[in-house]
C-alpha cells in the first residue's frame, strides 16, 4: 500500500486471471510483451495462487513468468495452499518444486491461522 501511496505502479491480479491472460498473450504472440509489462510493475501482487488447478502449458508460462520477476521486483503472494500442496495446482513435481524454490528464496513468509475475515464478517452481517 505504501508504494502507491508514494507513486510507484502496483499490479493487483488474481491468479487464475493471470494465467488466462497469459495464455491469450500466448495464442496471439504477445507473450514477450505481456512478460515486459508484468516486470515493469513495482509491486505485484499475485492473488490467490493454489485455487484451481492449471494445465501443462499454464504451470509453465506461469512458471516462466513468475520466476523472471523474482529477480526484478516486488512480489507479493497470496495462497490458501501449504508448499507441500502446490502440486496440486501445478501437477509436476519438478515446476512445483523449482517454483517453491525460487519463490522462497530471500522471502518473508507470513503465515496466518484461524478463520477467515470473510467469514467473521458474514458471521456479523447475519447476526
Amino acid at each position: 500500500m505504501e508504494d502507491c501511496l508514494s507513486g510507484k505502479s502496483a499490479l493487483f491480479i488474481n491468479n487464475s486471471n493471470l494465467v488466462i491472460e497469459l495464455k491469450e498473450s500466448m495464442s496471439a504472440n504477445q507473450l514477450n510483451g505481456y512478460k515486459r509489462r508484468f516486470g515493469k510493475s513495482d509491486s505485484v501482487v499475485l492473488d490467490e495462487l493454489g485455487y484451481a488447478p492449471f494445465d501443462q502449458i499454464g504451470s509453465e508460462i506461469l512458471f516462466n513468468l513468475l520466476s523472471n520477476r523474482t529477480t526484478v521486483g516486488l512480489m507479493t503472494i497470496t495462497t490458501n495452499l501449504s508448499f507441500d500442496r502446490w502440486e496440486e495446482t501445478f501437477k509436476d513435481l519438478i515446476i512445483t518444486a523449482t517454483m517453491v524454490d525460487r519463490l522462497t528464496h530471500r522471502v518473508h513468509v507470513l503465515d496466518f491461522h484461524g478463520p477467515s475475515f470473510r467469514a467473521e464478517d458474514i458471521k456479523k452481517w447475519l447476526n
